[in-house]
């Protein structure tokens, strides 16, 4: 028998890079898992169904099941009938603005949907890495209350301490995280326990701004991919707070992918990872502008809203030294100038939406 890979949220922009990864440079066969909750958090513009076709169509022996992860029983016998060589859990409701007003279904889903995984992998595959996505922010906005120096198109670390970026022995507590941010912070925090209670392989990757051309980016959810959509159609992109000046480090889902597969082939028990990327990669608003209109030759429409979003980073990048040093045959080999390029590309090649 081959090794199988199954990947939660298979669809959406990690998992369905994944996919395709694992298949074609891995040799995989792959099992996807997503039932298209996209388009019921985000409506018609968040909507997957096109890259689950786009898999079916490109990946051999790529097998889709429509099951959502909050179903314990189906997760279960899911993990019986395909016992994975390795999972890979993406599935979430991924918006912290959303979060706000349907907190049961994101704590359903982004918590006790990776509980529902991990038990499940426990009794089936526990020998299996699982690499579960994570989010920056189970830092919450404790970010923020590091010194910062505020330059001409952006803020930036005044702390020598931090210039690098944020690493994993950051705090995750005693700050504002949004709904979204504490049940992912449930989440990571039973990813670990799995691995350093149980034994398990795992490990949880603090993602954060994850990019690149197959990103069905809206306005709550996918920074750099929404931004550009606006950019091309010439739709109002609103700026939050901070000037515009508030800064992101972008990683292409294809490095997302690679170090996913550095782990798997020398796995941790209950690591945890920030996989963004890092100072280099990062962008503010206003930078992410200018490289946006560089490549569409459009200028970017945009108003400024004098709110912030609750529980926002001012400025987050993230320090890669820990996955180089554990991993150092991986590294970032997407730049961020070559991910918006190829985000406009793809924008540019997809039928219009909503």
């Amino acid at each position: 028998m081959g090794k199988t890979l199954l990947v939660t949220g298979s669809s959406g922009l990690i998992g369905s890079e994944v996919c395709g990864y694992f298949a074609r440079e891995l040799g995989y066969i792959v099992h996807g898992v997503d039932n298209n909750q996209r388009a019921v958090f985000f409506g018609p513009s968040g909507d997957t169904r096109w890259n689950q076709s786009r898999l079916a169509a490109e990946l051999p022996g790529f097998c889709h099941h429509e099951l959502d992860i909050r179903d314990r029983v189906g997760v279960l016998a899911l993990m019986r009938e395909v016992r994975p060589s390795v999972i890979v859990h993406t599935a979430a409701q991924p918006s912290h603005d959303r979060a706000a007003a349907i907190p049961f279904d994101d704590f359903d889903t982004n918590a006790t949907g990776t509980l529902n995984l991990l038990e499940a992998a426990r009794q089936a595959a526990p020998e299996s890495p699982f690499v579960h996505m994570s989010t920056n922010k189970v830092y919450g906005d404790a970010p923020n209350r590091i010194a910062l120096q505020e330059l001409a198109m952006r803020w930036d670390y005044a702390d020598p301490a931090y210039t690098h970026g944020i690493a994993e022995t950051f705090t995750i507590d005693q700050s504002k995280h949004s709904l979204f941010g504490a049940s992912k912070v449930a989440a990571d925090v039973m990813v670990q326990e799995y691995g350093r209670y149980f034994g398990l392989p795992t490990c949880a990757l603090r993602g954060g701004c994850l990019t690149g051309p197959n990103h069905s980016g809206v306005e709550l959810h996918g920074f750099l991919s929404y931004l550009v959509k606006c950019n091309l159609e010439g739709r109002e992109y609103r700026v939050y707070g901070y000037k515009g000046k508030q800064v992101r480090d972008n990683i292409h889902s294809l490095d997302v992918a690679r170090f996913m597969a550095a782990f798997v082939a020398a796995p941790r028990a209950g690591e945890v990872y920030n996989l963004g990327g890092g100072k280099a990669n990062s962008c503010s608003i206003l930078e992410a502008f200018q490289i946006a209109e560089k490549f569409t030759g459009k200028p970017q429409v945009h108003t400024y809203v004098d709110q912030n979003r609750a529980g926002d980073h001012i400025c987050y990048y993230s320090d890669l030294r820990k996955m180089r040093t554990h991993y150092p045959a991986w590294d970032i080999t997407q730049s961020l100038e070559e991910t918006i390029r190829q985000i406009v590309a793809a924008w540019q090649k997809r039928p219009a939406t909503t």
